[in-house]
């Protein structure tokens, strides 16, 4: 089997556990046999692009001239059974799938955020969760508010993107949801239920985990959806050196929120950036991962990274994070979910550290039986086998 695998990478100055998912996937595809295509563009290149190409840049994410020539290429080259596409902007645009359609090979996409509708992709803005541009042929809401990247003119053209491409998006032959909210949003907005599988994401196995550290690590993109705010606010409810060490890691806009913390107190510590090795680590050295964002995140890796290393989870009751820790679910969690309010964290805090030991066994098992490569690689293969059969175009 022969898939094409599309994705516009995010900028690498900014860790994204999306370029993390689709490199991990590539590769567990490779060893299981399949012969993968991937066509890639970087956000990274775009300052090195030749003059004409740059000129181009504003449309691109209505029509990537430059990606489809080279998509149509490789397409006739290799007469490959299915294309998965994962993150399509600024430089493939969705017009890739137009053109897999136009070579009679069908598309199947990974849905990491909510982007047939929001400009950001969140579904939040201005430190609260935001819909104002669900329901709208055009999201003018997202000019207004200057949603992508803090531009309007950039905004308006990806709010044109996404009203020019409505159709195009329909057309997919399957969607893979990452959990159930993901599934609900694409048929709020009008995907039929035969389009739609649901199946999350995986990482692969780093072995049997390591003895508990000791404290909590925040490792996060320092943006305010992520909620390096209300995990900071309450802590500070705690006196200094009462619950072990709190260890943050990333980078971003509050990064002088982070910074100020671990100068005001003792149990504070600021590590910067990571390398993958550093995030190893620093997860060995910890008894708690702590992922508290405050918007409707979709699946976070940082969640799936800790289980896999047996260390439980002290999240927020948004987006996939009850689905990724079991929440409510049979059998035990892989950790704690509370409403994204300063209140309940902080009550939440001494019992996380308290219980970590007890739950850290369960956190492994959890990620072993539902998002281990031995689980999800076989149902990703079937996907595509289901979708070439139905388009024709099955072969081994």
């Amino acid at each position: 089997m022969k898939v094409v695998v599309a994705h516009n990478r995010y900028r690498e100055a900014i860790p994204s556990g999306e370029n993390v998912i689709v490199d991990t996937e590539m590769a567990q595809l490779s060893a299981a046999g399949v012969q993968v295509l991937p066509f890639q563009r970087s956000s990274d290149s775009i300052g090195a692009l030749p003059a004409a190409q740059k000129a181009l840049l504003p449309v691109s994410p209505i029509y990537g001239r430059a990606a489809q020539r080279d998509l149509a290429a490789l397409l006739a080259e290799h007469h490959p059974d299915v294309l998965h596409l994962h993150n399509p902007y600024p430089l493939l645009s969705p017009w890739v799938v137009r053109t897999a359609h136009a070579h009679g090979v069908p598309v199947v996409q990974t849905v990491h955020n909510y982007r047939q509708v929001c400009s950001s992709g969140l579904y939040f803005r201005d430190g609260h969760n935001c819909t104002d541009c669900r329901g709208k042929v055009i999201g003018w809401p997202a000019v207004r508010h200057r949603c992508y990247r803090g531009s309007a003119a950039q905004s308006a053209i990806l709010a044109t993107a996404l009203a020019v491409h409505r159709p195009t998006w329909r057309s997919v032959d399957r969607y893979i949801a990452l959990t159930d909210r993901i599934a609900d949003h694409l048929r709020d907005y009008g995907i039929a239920e035969r389009q739609i599988v649901v199946k999350p994401n995986g990482l692969p196995d780093p072995g049997e985990p390591d003895p508990l550290g000791d404290g909590f690590l925040y490792a996060a993109r320092l943006s305010p959806e992520k909620g390096l705010g209300l995990l900071l606010d309450a802590w500070r409810r705690h006196p200094d050196g009462a619950l072990g060490e709190l260890r943050i890691a990333g980078d971003g806009e509050l990064r002088p929120l982070a910074e100020r913390a671990a100068t005001e107190r003792g149990d504070v510590t600021y590590l910067g950036v990571l390398d993958r090795a550093g995030m190893v680590a620093a997860r060995r050295a910890a008894a708690v991962i702590v992922a508290v964002p405050t918007w409707n995140d979709v699946l976070p890796t940082v969640i799936l990274e800790a289980m896999a290393a047996g260390r439980p989870v002290l999240g927020t009751t948004v987006g996939g994070i009850p689905y990724l820790l079991g929440a409510g679910q049979p059998g035990p969690a892989a950790g704690w979910a509370v409403a994204p309010e300063a209140a309940a964290l902080a009550a939440a805090l001494p019992t996380a550290r308290a219980q970590a030991a007890a739950l850290a066994a369960d956190a492994r098992k959890r990620y072993v039986q539902e998002f281990h490569p031995d689980v999800l690689t076989p149902r990703l293969i079937e996907i595509y086998r289901d979708v070439a059969a139905s388009s024709g175009r099955a072969r081994e």
